[in-house]
């Protein structure tokens, strides 16, 4: 029997992948160093609840997985924002029924693909680390079992040992640009069986130079997010400065009022859950001739502000299958030419979304309050209405295949039209319509 392709880490981009090859005929191993994730409660503190937009729906359509999603997953339809004195806004993702992103638990979907992929044919492997790969014997060591690959594909995060051994093998010249910014979870918990607050929309504290965000559960609870800067020297708010749950508290009934109110054991979770990091990460090179892929976080982890981590990873995984193209069990194929097709589909995409992610941060944190801004978000969601063609970088992003790199370059143009539309400008009547749908109309034919 031929060696298998393994994937070292059964995350979620490495089980959908899994998934999918195992469904078109190849025989798929996968390792994951910790336990198995269905057999054990989620950890509280570390899931970044996840938004679920049109790549990653792609990605789970290739392994036969979106009706097992569906059961847990909550729609979203726009930003709710909350400003410093509890007022309600609701900005609207686009103009479209389908213009709806999800609302899915990090954990509960690992789970539900580690199924899928065991019912495609995959073997799991659970509590099994990498310690050793042999590239040229096409061998790796997990745990106490030396394991034969035909190719080996590293799933295993942004602190991937897949990539550590690919770099001693042969330098990558990796690194990661860290983020001056954490991030903490707090659980909101429903309200006597409701949700506390409107579960079709993700919720946005925006504070300038941090934010709150929190999004709905399918127990009536919010994952909250407070993204906030590890440190600061002018006496700003940081995590540093937060050095307890008393000032903790403090913080939060000045900014976040609303909330604090929301969590009866706010004490207990500040102190218990941990203080995450964010950053992205550069790697010159994704694979290892014709032995080893890097996917995913392992190639390029993001920052989490444009919700496009995971969409990114499972739209690695449909280029990755599409590279491969239909192939007959027994047969060979040229990895070499697969990955290189790989890397060329995908690397100016990764980087174009990490770029925008970044971007985004400073948008979801600062601009979302902005009166201009909200005045040129008008305008664009009007343009969308009249023109079905015009479509914000937002939407590109989140609710088409539209590659990364071409809605970013698309967004810049819009954003320039949009600017020069509104300016001097208060509110949407005074601007003529007309005018600007016959500008927006010259931009996308030109």
């Amino acid at each position: 029997m031929s060696a298998p392709v393994v994937i070292a880490g059964a995350g979620l981009a490495g089980a959908l992948l899994a998934a999918q090859l195992a469904l078109r005929g190849h025989r798929v191993a996968v390792y994951e160093k910790r336990a198995d994730s269905r057999r054990e409660e989620v950890a509280a503190g570390r899931s970044i609840n996840l938004a679920l937009a049109e790549r990653g729906w792609e990605g789970l359509r290739r392994a036969n997985a979106v009706d097992a999603v569906m059961q847990f997953a909550l729609p979203m339809r726009g930003r709710m924002v909350h400003d410093r004195h509890g007022r309600l806004s609701l900005q609207p993702y686009g103009v479209r029924s389908d213009e709806v992103i999800y609302s899915v638990h990090r954990g509960h979907l690992n789970q539900c693909l580690l199924d899928v992929a065991q019912d495609a044919g995959a073997e799991l492997h659970f509590d099994a680390p990498l310690t050793r790969v042999d590239f040229a014997a096409r061998r790796a060591q997990f745990a106490q079992a030396e394991v034969p690959f035909e190719v080996l594909i590293g799933a295993d995060g942004a602190g991937s040992v897949v990539r550590a051994s690919m770099s001693a093998a042969a330098p990558l010249g990796d690194y990661t640009d860290f983020l001056d910014h954490g991030y903490k979870e707090l659980r909101i918990p429903d309200r006597d069986g409701a949700f506390a607050l409107d579960p079709e929309a993700l919720h946005i504290w925006p504070r300038g130079g941090y934010m709150l965000i929190a999004l709905p559960n399918p127990d009536r609870s919010f994952t909250a997010t407070l993204f906030l800067a590890n440190r600061s020297e002018n006496g700003e708010a940081s995590f540093a400065a937060l050095s307890d749950a008393n000032a903790a508290q403090r913080f939060f009934a000045a900014q976040f009022a609303d909330v604090l109110g929301s969590i009866p054991d706010f004490d207990r979770q500040w102190t218990d859950h941990p203080v995450g990091i964010l950053g992205t990460l550069h790697c010159p090179r994704w694979h290892h001739g014709d032995r080893a892929l890097l996917i995913g976080d392992a190639a390029h982890a993001i920052v989490p502000f444009h919700g496009q981590g995971m969409n990114c990873a499972f739209e690695d995984c449909v280029s990755l299958i599409d590279g491969i193209g239909h192939h007959t069990p027994g047969s060979a194929i040229d990895w070499s030419a697969v990955f290189d097709r790989f890397d060329a589909d995908r690397r100016q995409h990764c980087e174009a979304i990490a770029a925008m992610a970044l971007e985004n941060y400073i948008e979801m944190r600062d601009s979302v309050a902005d009166p201009a801004y909200q005045l040129r978000r008008a305008l664009e969601l009007e343009l969308a209405r009249r023109l079905p063609e015009f479509r914000p970088r937002y939407a590109q992003v989140m609710f088409t295949n539209i590659p990364y790199a071409q809605a970013r370059q698309n967004g810049r143009a819009q954003a320039e039209l949009m600017k020069r539309l509104t300016e001097g400008k208060t509110q949407l009547s005074e601007i003529d319509i007309d005018a600007a749908t016959a500008a927006a109309l010259r931009l996308r034919s030109g």
